[in-house]
C-alpha cells in the first residue's frame, strides 16, 4: 500500500467513523431527553397514586441532574440515570456478535449507554461519600435507534432481539417500572458481624462523621449479575 493509498483509507475511516459515532451519539441524547420526561411523568402519577396514602416524610421526587443525568427518588432508594457521551463496541465474547442484525452489518453493534445505578438516598443525604451504589441496568441505542438492555430483572429487549424494535415512550416505561421494583424490592442487608467487629479511632474522630462508615445494600455480600 502506497502512503498517498494509506492517507486516503484513513481520512475515509475518519469520515465513516465519526459520522456513524455522531449519529449514535445524537440518537442516544434524543433517548435520554425521552427518558426524562418519562420519569418526570412517572414521578407525577406515583405521587398523585400515593397522595394521602404516605408518611409526608417519605420523598418521591424527579430532580434533573444536567444534560447527561437525572435521578428518581423512592423513598430510601435513589435511582440515577447517566448517559455516557462515548460511543463503545462490543467485545468478541459478547453474546450480541451472534445476533443476525449485528451479523448483517458490524455498524450496528456501535452504541451509546444509558445506565441505572441504585444508591441510597441516604448516602447522598448525609454526604456518605464511601457508600456504594449498584448498577442495576444499562440500556444500549445504536444509529437506527434499535436498542437493547441489560440489567436486573430487564426482559423488555435482550441482546438476541436487538434490532426489532425502536427505542419508545412505552418501551423506556417498561424499563423504568422494572428499574424501580427491582430497587424497592432489594434491601439493605445487615453486613456480616466479622467484617465490622473492628473499627479505628480515626472512624469516629470527626464527630462521628457518617462519610466514615461504608454503607450499601450488599456491603459484605457478592452482587451476582446471574440474571443480567
Amino acid at each position: 500500500m502506497t502512503q498517498q493509498s494509506l492517507r486516503e483509507k484513513i481520512l475515509a475511516t475518519i469520515i465513516e467513523k465519526s459520522t456513524l459515532k455522531q449519529r449514535v451519539f445524537d440518537n442516544t441524547f434524543a433517548a435520554f431527553g425521552e427518558l426524562k420526561d418519562t420519569l418526570l411523568e412517572m414521578a407525577s402519577e406515583l405521587d398523585d397514586a400515593l397522595d394521602g396514602r404516605l408518611d409526608k416524610r417519605v420523598r418521591l421526587e424527579y430532580r434533573d441532574r444536567g444534560k447527561f443525568e437525572a435521578q428518581l427518588q423512592i423513598a430510601s432508594d435513589l435511582l440515577i440515570f447517566q448517559m455516557h457521551t462515548d460511543v463503545f463496541e462490543f467485545d468478541s465474547n459478547h453474546i450480541i456478535w451472534q445476533n443476525p442484525y449485528v451479523q448483517q452489518d458490524k455498524s450496528n453493534s456501535y452504541c451509546g449507554i444509558i445506565n441505572i445505578y441504585d444508591f441510597l438516598s441516604d448516602s447522598f443525604k448525609y454526604n456518605r461519600s464511601a457508600d456504594e451504589g449498584y448498577l442495576i441496568g444499562r440500556i444500549f441505542i445504536n444509529r437506527e435507534r434499535k436498542f437493547f438492555v441489560e440489567g436486573k430483572r430487564q426482559t423488555t429487549m435482550k441482546a438476541m432481539n436487538f434490532g426489532k424494535a425502536d427505542i419508545s415512550h412505552e418501551a423506556l416505561v417498561a424499563i423504568l417500572e422494572t428499574a424501580i421494583n427491582y430497587a424497592i424490592n432489594f434491601d439493605l442487608l445487615m453486613p456480616p458481624y466479622e467484617d465490622n467487629k473492628r473499627v479505628t479511632v480515626e472512624q469516629f474522630n470527626t464527630k462521628m462523621d457518617n462519610s466514615k462508615f461504608v454503607t450499601g445494600k450488599r456491603i459484605g455480600y457478592d452482587f451476582n449479575v446471574d440474571d443480567i
